[in-house]
């Protein structure tokens, strides 16, 4: 056998078909790697579309979806392929994260209420983007220590808050999209239904793959029902560019500090759910959880998510992270091959070129992303839960969890609650993330842990079990 038989010889690590370091061939490699496409594409191009609409930046739209497919395969390419400190160096897709959207909507309203363009609106997005991937990238030098701040019960409340204000935005596109002329008519509803429904039973299917797709076959559904009800105009495509090119900071470079505040926080969450995330596709890849190879992968991998946030941010593209969904594709494929990740990065950077896509998935009528995103926005929030549910839910750590949820919901439904407030810190505490956040992160500092005192009271209370016991068997006797 060659040397290149050896490395391209499949793995006989467990029941991996091709473990890290080795070396498919082209057509295995290209067949993993649509499939890693298949699984993540509606998560890079969502919250592109949903900016877009709820902000009004209409004409830009397939641009901006061309630089986010264009920056996910950079950022791919990055983190498997490992360019010095930087990147995971595992099979790791990156791409548009939801957890900024919150903060990304709050930052464009903010700049949209003070009669700014969306030019503007991108500009301050974009430049507040850039600012806080710094965050990120300062805590990958010490990712481990963050955890005594960022405990599970900040984290989970986070992301509960991060859910549960996207599935508004859900339920106004299943209506029709805000200021819609036919709102909640019939047809918007069946086309919701048509796309709810179908994720519903393909994520009941037998077949591994098909659930893995099912969000993108129920909006493949949802258009072609939408088509034929005449709902879809691709008139606009001719006037679209050939190629998209990639203009840094096309849009300008502003800041403000009550946008960044938010993204702020929400970076050092991102730096530990991508820990999560990395540590997953460890284990699913059969390498090591814990000792100096797993903290320098870490490490590496949270600093890319950083840069490849200041690179989308550069190149017109909301924060980015590394997603989950991949994990599942090398359980079902056994293919945990690195070198797999540089064909992803490949057609994700081969479609952005094409500005066309763009405009095709911008015709994408409201109720139909309506349709899908409120699966997906439920779902982040009940991740939230999940979260909370690996934590000690004591009563300290369950009041710190109702209150700043309630905090959280409560300015996001009520905001004129804060305007007696300088408008700064209105505008800052208005994001339910923030105002959830510092309010997590504040009780856990001040509040203090009864652990002792808890203990205490349980044996004391077990003591009187037994006494009462003992009294009760003395009175038989």
């Amino acid at each position: 056998m060659t040397q290149q038989d050896v490395k391209t010889a499949p793995s006989k690590n467990h029941d991996l078909l091709y473990s890290l370091h080795d070396k498919p061939g082209f057509w295995p490699s290209s067949f993993a790697a649509l499939q890693h496409v298949l699984a993540s594409l509606v998560g890079v191009i969502t919250p592109t579309l949903i900016v877009g609409g709820v902000l009004g930046l209409g004409e830009h739209v397939p641009y901006l979806i061309s630089m986010a497919l264009m920056v996910s395969g950079v950022g791919t390419f990055i983190q498997c392929r490992r360019i010095g400190p930087v990147g995971a160096g595992m099979l790791c897709l990156q791409g548009t994260s939801f957890a900024f959207l919150t903060a990304v909507l709050s930052a464009g309203m903010i700049v949209k209420g003070k009669g700014g363009t969306p030019e503007d609106i991108l500009a301050t997005i974009f430049g507040v983007s850039f600012c806080a991937a710094f965050i990120e990238i300062f805590l990958s030098r010490f990712i481990h220590k963050l955890q005594k701040i960022i405990t599970p019960v900040v984290t989970g409340t986070i992301i509960i808050l991060i859910g549960i204000p996207l599935i508004k935005v859900a339920m106004t596109d299943i209506g029709g999209g805000f200021g819609a002329e036919n709102f909640g008519s019939l047809d918007n509803l069946m086309l919701a239904g048509i796309v709810l429904v179908s994720v519903v039973l393909l994520n009941r299917s037998k077949n591994p793959m098909v659930r893995l797709a099912a969000v993108v076959i129920g909006l493949v559904l949802g258009m072609l029902a939408a088509f034929f009800m005449g709902r879809l105009d691709f008139s606009h495509i001719a006037s679209l560019p050939v190629i998209s090119v990639p203009v840094p900071f096309k849009f300008g470079f502003q800041f403000d500090l009550a946008a960044f505040i938010p993204l702020a926080i929400l970076f050092c969450v991102s730096a530990m759910e991508t820990t999560g995330d990395l540590t997953a596709n460890s284990t699913i890849s059969r390498e090591p959880v814990s000792g100096p190879v797993y903290l320098n992968r870490i490490r590496g991998g949270v600093l890319g998510d950083g840069i490849n946030s200041m690179i989308a941010a550069t190149f017109n593209s909301m924060p980015s992270t590394t997603f989950s969904q991949n994990n599942g594709v090398i359980a079902l494929t056994g293919v945990a091959s690195r070198f797999v990740g540089i064909y992803v990065a490949a057609i994700l950077f081969l479609m952005g070129l094409f500005p066309i896509i763009g405009g095709v998935l911008q015709q994408m009528p409201k109720p139909v992303l309506g349709g899908a995103t409120l699966i997906m926005f439920g779902t982040v929030a009940v991740a939230g839960i999940r979260v909370l549910s690996q934590a000690n839910l004591d009563r300290r750590n369950m009041m710190i969890v109702a209150i700043s949820v309630g905090m959280g919901i409560g300015v996001s439904t009520v905001p004129a609650v804060l305007q007696a407030l300088p408008d700064m810190l209105e505008n800052i505490l208005k994001s339910p993330v923030a105002m959830g956040a510092i309010t997590a992160i504040t009780l856990s500092l001040i509040l203090p842990e009864h652990k002792v005192a808890e203990e205490s009271e349980a044996d004391v209370t077990v003591a009187a079990e037994a006494d009462d016991a003992k009294k009760k068997l003395g009175e038989v006797g």
